[in-house]
Formats: structure tokens, C-alpha cells, sequence
């Protein structure tokens, strides 16, 4: 099933060779502790060495919270889960490889808040960061990001700049990534303004390139001027952006079926000379956009 309610476990594959070559068959990670399911996973290399393990447990559409949990054995075995959300209740969407470790040290998430018990189902999700600098064994919220306009923001994600400040990048409507910044690493935000990235209603990735300032984004490159895909998740495009986000060039596309559903991008640098995508690749037409997999490997020549 492609609902996001569907039931559904955690499983893994495996890959030896840096992403070329995957294992056959699904190992089972995390059993589906959730009363619907678990899903919306990040795999984060923490500084001390540890992986962390992060995904929504979801018990109902009113209580789905993120979980997180910890291997010291390269994946092998992992603790039990701690909730990474304790002050609110509610529906809290946090997206696949959406965590991140600042340069000090501190764990960052950003989440949308969408329903409280009792209340009703809101598209427009209340935006939030939490924090950790216990490695996740406390979280705090930040205050919520402000938004005084009728643009609904969901699925939002983080990324560090150099001078120490965050970038938070929003799913949106009115056509484009909505943005919001933190100059106190993450505590409170200003309120939100559109960004320079074209886009429909779909999350974008962002990361920084390891050893460079620069960022790469994989988002879909669709401002609605072409009728048969406007508002599609297609194509499923790359660039780069060498000033934080103030421009993009090296733009090219990875997938560009016009049937395509593209999108939920986890990004990984298996090396200095790769990367290696994993994304939602179904197609409308057979219903299937949430549910197939789809992993690319490309050398970094080949972008830029």
C-alpha cells in the first residue's frame, strides 16, 4: 500500500561495495511497534562513533511521535527506542534523513505538529525544531516558526551554515520552498519567506557536500509552467549551490518520467568522488509512487 497509514516494519538492505551491488532480500530492523505502523527513517554516523536510529512511531492519526534509538555495533544490535518528543502530544511528521548533528555537537530535527488530541486534522503543520546536547538523551522544543501568511508549510528539514546559523527549507504551496533561519542554533527561527527554489507541493533534500562549503539539493524542479505536470512530483532534479543557497547551477535531472512520482530523498556520500541517492520512484498511473524504492549512484564529475 502507498498510504501513509499502511502498516509497515523497518527493513534494511545491505551494500558492500559503496552502493554499486544491494542484498536480495529485506531484513527485518524494527518490527511494527506503531498501533498503524513505523516509518520515516534517518540513519545518522553520530561524532562519538555510535549510529543513530530515528523514525515515527505511529499509534494513530492523533499520536505519532519521533523515536530514537542507538547502535554502538555498526548496526548490529540496537538500544530500546527513547521518545525524542515529550513536551507536546499530536501528530508530529518528521521526514526520512531529516536529523542532523551540528558542528558543536548538538542534534537538530525539524518537525511540523499537524493534530493535538481532540483537535482537528490541520494541512498546514505547526513548525518546530528540536534539540539535543545529550546525543538524544533529552530533546527541547524551539519556539514555533512563525507564519502570519495563508502558505501552508509542511515536512520542513535543517542545514547549517558556516557562520553558525541554521537554514530550515520547507515544503510549501504557493510554488516554491518556503526558508527560515536560526541564529541561536536552533532555539527560535524567524518567520518563514519564499526561497529561490521552484517547486510543488513536495519536500526537497539539502545537505553539505563533506570537505567542500558546498550544498547539494535533490528536489523536483517543476514550477507548473508545463500543464501535464504541473504540480507532479517530476522530474526529480539535482543542483548545487556554492553560497549557501543564494544561487544554484550544475542542474540536472536524475529522473524525469512525466509519470513519475519522485520524491522523500535521503542523501549519502559514500566517498569523497560519490553519491548515492535512495527516493520514493513509483509511478501515478500504477498507483505505486510511495512505494517503490529507488537507489542512484553517480560521480560527483558527472554534476559538477
Amino acid at each position: 500500500s502507498t498510504s501513509d497509514h499502511a502498516p509497515a516494519h523497518l527493513a534494511g538492505r545491505y551494500s558492500s561495495d559503496e552502493g554499486n551491488t544491494w542484498t536480495d532480500e529485506d531484513e527485518i530492523i524494527i518490527e511494527n511497534e506503531g498501533g498503524m505502523n513505523v516509518m520515516s527513517v534517518s540513519l545518522l554516523r553520530l561524532q562519538n562513533g555510535n549510529i543513530a536510529l530515528f523514525y515515527l512511531r505511529k499509534n494513530s492519526t492523533e499520536d505519532c511521535i519521533p523515536m530514537m534509538r542507538i547502535s554502538k555495533d555498526e548496526a548490529r544490535s540496537w538500544s530500546e527506542p527513547s521518545a525524542c518528543i515529550t513536551d507536546k502530544a499530536g501528530y508530529f511528521v518528521l521526514n526520512n534523513d531529516r536529523v542532523l548533528q551540528l558542528d558543536d555537537g548538538r542534534l537538530v530535527m525539524a518537525v511540523a505538529l499537524h493534530k493535538t488530541p481532540g483537535g482537528d486534522w490541520k494541512n498546514q503543520g505547526e513548525l518546530y525544531c528540536y534539540y539535543s546536547d545529550s546525543n538524544g538523551e533529552t530533546w527541547s522544543s524551539s519556539a514555533q516558526v512563525p507564519n502570519e501568511t495563508d502558505i501552508v508549510t509542511q515536512e520542513p528539514g535543517v542545514i547549517e551554515l558556516r557562520d553558525g546559523r541554521l537554514m530550515m527549507f520547507i515544503r510549501a504551496t504557493g510554488g516554491y520552498q518556503q526558508l527560515s533561519f536560526s541564529s541561536d542554533r536552533g532555539e527560535t527561527w524567524s518567520h518563514i519567506e519564499q526561497s529561490n527554489i521552484p517547486s510543488p507541493l513536495s519536500p526537497a533534500t539539502i545537505e553539505r557536500v563533506p570537505k567542500t562549503n558546498d550544498w547539494l539539493m535533490v528536489w523536483n524542479n517543476n514550477d507548473g509552467s508545463v500543464p501535464e505536470i504541473k504540480d507532479k512530483r517530476t522530474p526529480l532534479t539535482v543542483a548545487v549551490s556554492k553560497d549557501e543557497g543564494k544561487s544554484w547551477e550544475f542542474i540536472k535531472n536524475i529522473s524525469d518520467d512525466p509519470d513519475g512520482w519522485y520524491c522523500y530523498t535521503a542523501i549519502h556520500f559514500p566517498d569523497e568522488q560519490n553519491i548515492l541517492l535512495g527516493n520514493c520512484a513509483g509511478r501515478r498511473s500504477d498507483g505505486t509512487g510511495l512505494s517503490v524504492t529507488e537507489i542512484t549512484k553517480f560521480n560527483r564529475k558527472w554534476l559538477y
